[in-house]
């Protein structure tokens, strides 16, 4: 898989992908049909399949590239906080910042995964790296903080960011984030730092 990043990518490819991304975040990767894509990306079915063998193949390489782009994001956003703290609290700013924006669906990744029942899919393969790669940031700023178990705390904060994605997109509660947040600051009231 290559990320839109990538200048081997032709712009064919860029468009192509970025459609797709488009329509099965809107719409979900089942109700997405290659005649859609075709459509809305203006890339001929014929070109589709000289680089991409089928359409789960595309529906990866299209998610691959949001974990980029999305993680970038993330990473930047709740990167600008002052204190380790701060910064894994402001993992939730940055999802309520997120929550607001007008085309929020939910995870991308957790949408796709709960639409491909077979694990060894390449689609679920692309949405478990993104909560792994999302995990490990985390525990890089577990880390900052002082944690005494970082991957423990990590953990503890991935369920809480997707439980709040999930309150967010089901039951249309965009404060959710917020109220994760009072969530992780217990937990890190709990956790004090370890001193070296």
């Amino acid at each position: 898989m290559r990320h839109m990043d990538d200048p081997t990518l032709t712009e064919t490819q860029r468009k192509l992908l970025a459609a797709t991304e488009r329509l099965i975040y809107a719409g979900g990767i089942t109700a997405t049909g290659m005649d859609r894509i075709v459509k809305e990306s203006g890339v001929a079915r014929k070109t589709i399949y000289r680089y991409y063998k089928d359409k789960d193949e595309l529906v990866a390489d299209a998610l691959a590239k949001r974990d980029v782009r999305w993680m970038n994001w993330f990473i930047t956003t709740s990167g600008k906080a002052d204190t380790p703290a701060g910064r894994l609290l402001s993992t939730f700013d940055a999802l309520e910042q997120w929550f607001f924006t007008p085309d929020f669906r939910g995870c991308a990744f957790i949408n796709a995964a709960g639409e491909i029942g077979d694990p060894g899919d390449p689609i679920r393969a692309v949405a478990k790296l993104h909560k792994v790669k999302l995990r490990d940031y985390l525990r890089q700023l577990a880390e900052e903080y002082g944690a005494d178990d970082p991957d423990e705390l990590a953990a503890e904060f991935l369920i809480l960011i997707d439980g709040a994605i999930t309150v967010a997109l089901v039951m249309e509660k965009k404060e959710a984030a917020r109220e994760a947040q009072k969530l992780a600051r217990k937990l890190l009231d709990m956790r004090p730092p370890q001193r070296k």
